[in-house]
């Protein structure tokens, strides 16, 4: 038999060369991801600062910088070290057959390891296995392009705008599918009006309409034209369909179904009275509480808020309190108008926020300095615009946002801080109840304002609101309806005035100055007045740009604001299908055109419309209602606002503040981690005590410290596995899977997952410090390391650094580390060769797969197998013509030099198992016979206990053929026409899979389609000649005279069958769950 040379080369050397083009290759045993590709380009040769290149250079540990980055990374083709190794495996299956009388060269077995760049501890060095300047060189991998799926049933029903009131009704009226009835009776199908009424026919004029088996369970229903908006006698009964509101009636169905529909609502013959009278009567009536209580809410801001717009302790601006109060109520309403239109929060309420403020009152100051108290109408000009264009900068910044979809940020927020700032916002409002209560300029937490609180002037002011709202808190959980919270709050202004025009003691006008009735502004100025401050020939341009910075710093806490707001009140609401996106398109345009028409920035709010929402605004039209109010209380004035008690507006704010309290501190305290809790307790306690956004930032921090602390508990490592375990995909020769059976615990595979960082390398590296530890390596000692990639998706400098530590453990032990999962030109392996490793150190090599690892460090044993079989044959005299009994210490001498470890003393008593009952009898025995039969003998050996006498008779069945590389034997799913051994060459069998493509090689020395021949099934593989080879095929013909001739020899072909078949099984499936788990 002819065989190849020994003088195996190094990977390094095979390396193909950059002007080359070498034929694709598929890494074996690898689970192509179509989304996934190992091309590398030949143009990126900048040096490399790894394992495979000179020790001269380093770059210092503390400069490092994402690797995709770098300049001084030439690129590694970690997939010419995937051929470089499966070339190690083809030559030794080839050393297996060989015939040891041609004393071929052996100087494979003393060369440097192809797992390691560096010389390792048990292994000599070759001076001329040194690498050569054209060693590292790139290639290109072919990648699986993903065939789309085509379209299911279901898809194709959903894609029909028009398909029927819902789903299940569609599905109902297209059984039997419409190709059905195009097919078999040619007609045409009938598009189906989802408008229309179903007709009154009989079910026997059906029937005589020729109704069968292949009739629609729903016949085609035919309609009177109704007017719009009106109820149907079909409804969605499933909901399954999105519904459709008025605004899409007239906005949609092109411009014939706006005509029609404005014709409809133009002609009161065609309205449905019921539906007018629910839509104009019933509906506004039901909304009519939740809008006063809204009302209310917007006329207490409006004085809170709007009065103190402008500066009024400045002289320039102290007659400006009402003008504050129209800018608010024109934001108001131009925020309610495009929330209540737009927002997916049906009930939403717009207003100004009372911490904008401060940033208004710094411009105002800014402008005033510059421009100057001499000229007042110049610096509230220049005032009002600066404001005006601050809120069209924030709609531009928000609307931007949208428009990029940013909005994805505040998934990054933790839940838990989202509670903390709603229970911020609760200790707010209740502060704020105190200084609306108490008549208190500002709310501080001090001894003063505790005097201030307990005086007998002061003492009943807030202590008669919180007790009606206590009483109010309590009976809301005995009470649910929407009516009972603003029946409960009409009812105070009424008691109120009940006592107050009942006893002569009591007027209005001492009832106001003791603080008991709201003050209300001078009614001597028009609403729109604030319009006649715009004066633009008097604004000082300078001085806008001088505020810049205080508009950006305004919006940046605008957008701090809408982000966790928004998200919050979905929280609270139970609206799980929140598309911030277009919330902050809103956003943008509401703040935009309230800066067109002279106003100020304006936000969802989310305590207001929690309030609203809870008083049964849940609707689009309680919000216009809201905002046509708002503007009849604007254009009568303030004057309103001097007859509202106290009281009233300290109790809703009470009851909000506790209520949100409730949800933060007491609801999630069982659903909530201790650490998660307290962070909330803190984030609640900053806000209320410190400042609003001081503890969003806390929480935000708070979060982030959390999150590592359970990230470091999570361990990195997924699983772990030996090398007896789980073994490469190559279909070994039997005597060297029983080799590596018995040696593959010195590797052990460690499979990492998430991404690395300082804090969980720590638990990797300690898992490390175990496995080599005196007392574990003694008992199971280990040569290599496999850190499997896969899953990881990234890494970080200190997890990079960790992985140098780690080399230099396992390289003082002699172990040797391969990383796989990543190509070296990989975004990972580029960061972990960046900070140096295999450069700085002992050498590390970057596998694609966990196969070629697998495979190389199988290899590596393999070649210390034959190096002691190398030393035996030196040792022993010349073959007698006799046959020599091997004596029990025949083999202790030569090969108990090689024991020098415990590694080496697991490798050396293998080695003498193997060879005592396997490669002694091959050596002597089959030296000299003839192809097929030395080959069946070699293949067959471990699975089955007959002779060469026995096989002998099996030889006029198989024969031979030779194929060229390139050559598809056979294809999946043809039927099985041929059993295979494989004398000399590769093949390569590739499997389809759910998960992709699945690649097994097969060596030489080995058998290839046994199971679908012998089993009269079709082929499960495909399978293509790597390399050109030389087989010897039974085909079907033959496999039929031998069991006619031959019937014994037939059964034990059968039975070593199925036995090779379940060694391949096994071995595919334990490779299959390691890779997948």
């Amino acid at each position: 038999m002819a065989a190849s040379s020994f003088g195996f080369s190094s990977w390094r050397r095979r390396s193909s060369s950059v002007t080359s083009q070498p034929d694709p290759v598929d890494v074996p045993g690898q689970i192509i991801n179509p989304n996934q590709s190992s091309r590398l380009t030949t143009g990126d040769l900048r040096p490399l600062s790894s394992s495979l290149n000179s020790h001269n250079y380093r770059e210092p540990t503390r400069s490092f910088v994402p690797g995709s980055v770098r300049d001084h990374l030439s690129p590694v083709d970690s997939a010419s070290f995937a051929r470089s190794v499966r070339e190690d495996t083809a030559e030794l299956a080839s050393y297996v057959l060989s015939d040891k009388k041609d004393r071929r060269s052996t100087s494979f077995l003393n060369r440097i390891s192809s797992t390691s760049s560096h010389p390792g501890r048990d292994q000599p060095v070759s001076q001329n296995e040194l690498p050569s300047a054209g060693d590292l060189q790139t290639s290109s991998t072919d990648t699986l392009d993903e065939i789309p799926e085509p379209s299911s049933l279901a898809s194709r029903i959903e894609a029909d705008p028009d398909s029927g009131p819902s789903a299940l009704t569609s599905m109902l009226k297209r059984s039997p599918p419409q190709s059905l009835h195009e097919s078999s009776n040619g007609s045409q199908a009938v598009p189906y009006n989802s408008h229309q009424l179903p007709s009154t026919g009989s079910p026997q004029s059906d029937l005589d309409n020729g109704a069968s088996e292949r009739t629609p369970l729903l016949s085609t229903i035919s309609r009177r034209p109704e007017s719009p908006g009106s109820i149907t006698e079909i409804d969605d009964i499933e909901s399954q369909k999105p519904k459709i509101g008025p605004s899409s009636m007239l906005l949609g169905g092109g411009i014939g179904g706006r005509i029609r529909a404005i014709r409809g609502l133009a002609n009161p013959k065609t309205w449905d009275r019921k539906v007018v009278w629910q839509r104009v009567v019933v509906d506004p009536v039901h909304c009519l509480p939740a809008v006063i209580v809204g009302l209310l809410l917007n006329i207490l801001d409006a004085l809170s808020y709007g009065m103190i717009l402008f500066p009024l302790g400045n002289p320039i601006f102290s007659n400006l309190g009402p003008a504050g109060i129209s800018i608010f109520y024109v934001s108001t309403i131009v925020s309610q108008l495009t929330f209540s239109f737009g927002s997916l929060f049906r009930g939403g309420v717009g207003s100004e926020l009372i911490e904008v403020v401060p940033f208004f009152h710094n411009m105002a100051a800014t402008i005033t300095s510059i421009v100057g108290e001499d000229q007042p109408d110049a610096v509230i000009a220049t005032t009002i615009t600066s404001f005006a264009l601050s809120s069209m900068l924030t709609g531009l910044v928000f609307f931007l946002m949208g428009k990029f979809r940013l909005g994805y940020v505040v998934g990054f927020i933790p839940r838990h801080i989202l509670i903390g700032c709603i229970g911020g916002v609760g200790w707010f409002l209740i502060a704020t109840g105190f200084e609306v209560s108490a008549r208190l300029e500002e709310f501080h937490y001090d001894l003063d304002t505790g005097r201030r609180l307990v005086q007998p002037d002061t003492l009943p002011l807030w202590l008669i609101p919180l007790a009606l709202a206590i009483i109010l808190f309590g009976l809301q959980r005995k009470i649910t309806s929407k009516y009972f919270l603003p029946i409960y709050i009409l009812c105070v202004p009424i008691f109120f005035y009940f006592f107050v025009f009942s006893l002569d003691s009591l007027d209005p006008e001492n009832l106001r100055k003791a603080g008991w009735i709201f003050e209300a502004p001078e009614a001597g100025q028009p609403w729109w007045y604030f319009w006649t401050l715009y004066k633009f020939n008097l604004v000082h341009w300078g001085a806008i740009l001088e505020c810049v910075g205080a508009m950006f710093a305004l919006t940046f806490f605008s957008v701090l604001h809408v982000p966790i707001n928004v998200p919050a009140l979905a929280q609270i609401s139970g609206e799980d299908h929140l598309d911030l996106d277009h919330e902050l398109k809103l956003h943008g345009y509401s703040n935009f055109l309230s800066g067109l028409v002279g106003s100020i920035q304006n936000y969802l709010v989310f305590a207001n419309t929690l309030f609203f929402m809870r008083s049964g605004g849940d609707s689009r039209l309680a919000g216009i209602m809201l905002a046509a109010l708002t503007f009849g209380v604007m254009t009568i004035g303030p004057v309103v606002i001097g007859y509202i008690p106290v009281m009233v507006v300290g109790t809703l704010i009470f009851v909000l503040g506790f209520e949100l309290l409730l949800d933060a501190l007491i609801s999630p305290r069982q659903k909530l981690k201790l650490l998660e809790y307290l962070t909330i307790v803190v984030i609640v306690l900053t806000m209320g005590i410190y400042d609003f956004v001081v503890g969003i930032f806390v929480g935000i921090i708070l979060a982030f410290v959390s999150a590592i602390l359970h990230a470091s508990q999570v361990s990195a490592i997924r699983a772990t596995y030996t090398g007896d375990q789980v073994g490469s995909m190559v279909r070994r020769n039997p005597s060297q899977h029983h080799y590596l059976q018995q040696v593959g615990s010195q590797t052990y595979v460690i499979k990492l997952s998430g991404f690395l960082f300082f804090g969980t390398i720590v638990g990797v590296e300690k898992k490390i410090r175990s496995l080599i530890s005196d007392e574990a390596f003694k008992q199971h000692p280990i040569k290599y390391l496999i850190l499997d990639l896969w899953h990881v998706t990234g890494i970080d400098y200190s997890a990079a650094e960790g992985f140098k530590t780690i080399n230099r453990l396992l390289d003082a032990k002699g172990v040797h580390l391969l990383i796989s999962g990543q190509d070296a030109e990989s975004k990972i392996g580029r960061d972990l060769r960046a900070v140096g490793l295999g450069a700085d150190g002992p050498g590390v090599m970057f596998m694609p797969d966990l196969n070629s690892a697998l495979e190389s460090c199988e290899n590596e044993q393999l070649k210390t197998f034959y190096a002691r079989q190398e030393a035996l044959r030196i040792s022993r005299p010349a073959p007698s013509n006799n046959l020599d009994v091997p004596n029990k210490g025949q083999f202790g001498q030569p090969l108990d030099f090689l024991s020098q470890s415990p590694r080496r003393d697991h490798l050396d008593r293998a080695a003498k198992n193997v060879l005592n009952h396997q490669e002694m009898r091959r050596s002597t025995r089959w030296q000299n016979i003839s192809e097929p039969l030395r080959l069946m003998l070699q293949v067959f050996y471990d699975v089955s206990d007959k002779n060469e006498d026995f096989w002998f008779r099996a030889k006029p069945y198989f024969v031979r053929k030779e194929y060229p590389a390139g050559t598809v034997l056979y294809h999946r799913g043809e039927s099985a026409n041929g059993f295979y051994l494989l004398e000399r060459g590769e093949l390569r069998a590739d499997y389809e899979t759910p998960q992709g493509r699945l690649s097994e090689p097969i060596v030489q020395g080995t058998t290839c389609g046994e199971l679908p021949f012998f089993s009269e099934t079709n082929r499960t593989a495909t399978v293509v000649a790597v390399k050109d080879c030389v087989v010897w095929v039974m085909d079907t013909e033959n496999w039929e005279r031998l069991q006619n001739e031959e019937n014994e020899v037939a059964q034990e072909l059968l039975r070593i069958s199925l036995k090779l078949t379940s060694e391949r099984m096994d071995a595919m499936t334990k490779y299959i769950s390691a890779v997948g788990n």
